[in-house]
């Protein structure tokens, strides 16, 4: 007599690790048919070096400190930049959100400079700030200001009206509605702007550091191009792809903890 086996549901967990498990499966094929085509020939080493090199010589760059030296100084000038870009974006918003004269003051300029792509303007930065490290930096701080300007000043101008009564009929100040309401009701919009201005930061600092460059992954890269090192150029590149992944997480992980108390649509 045959026996009914009634399957077990599979929890959230192993559902998630399954997904996670599927996602991995096209890049690790991508790779293989990689390595596969340059053993065989078809993609020479001058042109895309295998993973099994590239993978050698970012152990070598690891064991030597040459990686260490360079990424420390690359996140150097992120941070930096990121860190002027954001809060420059972050007082412009404040001031043209809460005030009709401050929007009229600050956001037409703004907008007017946003239209211009803000990686033209390195030969200006060159003239300006000479080729050391200021370039680079500023180059970084321009490019992050507009998305912390935009989502922050949206943020700010969408909040419910409801919530700015309900303040002011427990007697809220403007100081503390702004800081009771205002500000924890744009935190998500600001979240999503500092999301892009992180993508946008390590973008600036590819061009950024082909500028006369002593260190640093750009000039990593820039000096394996002049010796035709794509496996360098390789590892360089992961690198940035790594580094914007993982500041990438640390906000999304940010953001999850302070807008726990957020609505989802998402059950879990």
């Amino acid at each position: 007599m045959a026996t009914l086996v009634i399957p077990r549901p599979v929890s959230a967990k192993a559902g998630q690790i399954a997904q996670s498990a599927a996602r991995a499966i096209s890049p690790l094929l991508i790779l293989v048919a990689w390595q596969a085509a340059s053993s065989a020939g078809l993609i020479p080493e001058r042109t895309l070096a295998s993973p099994l090199h590239v993978l050698d010589t970012l152990w070598t760059l690891i064991a030597d400190g040459e990686l260490a030296d360079n990424l420390l100084v690359s996140l150097g000038r992120a941070m930096e930049g990121l860190a002027i870009g954001v809060s420059l974006g972050t007082v412009f918003a404040l001031i043209s959100g809460l005030s009709r004269r401050g929007e009229t003051a600050i956001d037409a300029p703004l907008q007017i400079l946003r239209a211009i792509p803000f990686l033209a303007l390195v030969p200006l930065f060159i003239l300006w700030f000479g080729i050391g490290e200021t370039p680079k930096i500023a180059l970084v701080a321009l490019g992050t200001v507009y998305p912390i300007y935009l989502n922050l000043y949206s943020g700010i101008r969408g909040i419910d009206k409801k919530l700015l009564e309900a303040g002011r009929t427990f007697g809220l100040n403007q100081w503390q509605l702004l800081r009771h309401v205002v500000l924890p009701g744009a935190l998500p919009s600001f979240l999503v702007g500092l999301r892009y201005a992180m993508g946008i930061s390590w973008l600036s600092l590819v061009v950024a550091e082909q500028i006369n460059a002593s260190s640093g992954i750009g000039y990593l890269i820039m000096s394996a191009r002049d010796f035709m090192r794509t496996d360098i150029i390789v590892v360089g590149l992961m690198v940035y792809g790594l580094l914007g992944l993982l500041t990438d997480v640390i906000i999304r992980t940010l953001e999850h903890r302070a807008l726990a108390w957020r609505p989802s649509i998402l059950k879990g």
